[in-house]
């Protein structure tokens, strides 16, 4: 019962990790700065916030191990792997369109898939692919409008090129922080900001910003909540749920994008756009349910 609990608590934690990871488009239209600048500028935040976090939980209480520890490379790699795919999305999107870069990143639980059973021998069930499945052509229908508009031009295929690997290295990413499920994952994220905001900083020393409240706000709340908040409830969430299951839940983030224009602007959702989302919302909360009977059939 407890671990069924801990794993509905989990789901929920990356389900408001991906409410939050959405509302990146809204507020990056109001920064007209450089990708780079946003994204180290942002990470630059989180880190001070994870790092602000980590303090007052070791300060509370010392941190407790419940197994053994997995050692210094999945942190370390599970930062690399972060920090990579927060840049090559950002590349990828000044590369071809935002919808090729969304749908070729969130293939991302495929590689999860291959790679957690690979390396932590967590097997993926029929009902994760058949939900992959479903949540792909999801993203066909909501994004149909934005394919058509996309060109095939050598730049594109480039950009196509970078967020397909953008997609492997994520998946990477979520399978070494599930690797420190007895540890502390928000470590990697912390590094991963940190490292992020370092490769960032030449572009702020020679193209330097022109802040003003706007944009500082913007930054601001990108840091702290979109990125910030966000890593630190991913981290507590994969310690819970399988990798494969922690980004098919992910996949919820770009459905969010046009709610958040929409409460804002009043901007409405085409018909395709809404068809779409509600394939996808419903193909996630089938292979939570199901992912929730299988588990507690195994205890």
């Amino acid at each position: 019962m407890v671990e069924r609990r801990g794993a509905w608590l989990g789901q929920g934690t990356i389900l408001c990790c991906a409410v939050l990871w959405s509302t990146s488009g809204l507020f990056i239209k109001l920064l007209d700065w450089h990708p780079l600048l946003i994204a180290g500028g942002r990470s630059a935040v989180a880190a001070l916030f994870l790092f602000a976090v980590r303090c007052a939980a070791v300060r509370r209480r010392p941190v407790r191990r419940e197994g053994a520890p997995a050692g210094r490379f999945p942190v370390v790699a599970g930062a690399l792997a972060y920090a990579a795919t927060m840049i090559s999305f950002v590349w990828a999107n000044k590369l071809t369109t935002p919808a090729n870069a969304i749908l070729l990143q969130y293939t991302a639980p495929v590689w999860a898939a291959l790679l957690g059973w690979r390396l932590i021998g967590e097997k993926p069930r029929w009902f994760h692919w058949g939900a992959l499945a479903l949540v792909m052509g999801g993203l066909l229908i909501f994004f149909r409008e934005d394919l058509k508009a996309g060109g095939p031009g050598l730049s594109t295929i480039r950009g196509d090129i970078v967020a397909l690997v953008s997609g492997l290295i994520f998946g990477a990413h979520s399978v070494f922080l599930r690797m420190q499920k007895d540890g502390n994952p928000a470590d990697s994220m912390l590094g991963a900001h940190l490292v992020c905001a370092a490769v960032s900083l030449p572009v702020f020393v020679l193209m330097p910003p022109a802040p003003d409240i706007r944009s500082l706000g913007a930054l601001g709340f990108m840091g702290l909540f979109q990125v910030g908040l966000a890593s630190q409830l991913f981290a507590f969430g994969i310690r819970r749920v399988q990798a494969m299951q922690a980004l098919l839940i992910a996949m919820i983030e770009p459905v969010h994008n046009p709610l958040w224009v929409f409460i804002v602007t009043g901007e409405r959702p085409s018909p395709a756009a809404f068809a779409g989302g509600l394939v996808i919302i419903a193909a996630v909360l089938l292979s939570s349910v199901l992912a929730q009977r299988s588990q507690a059939r195994r205890i």
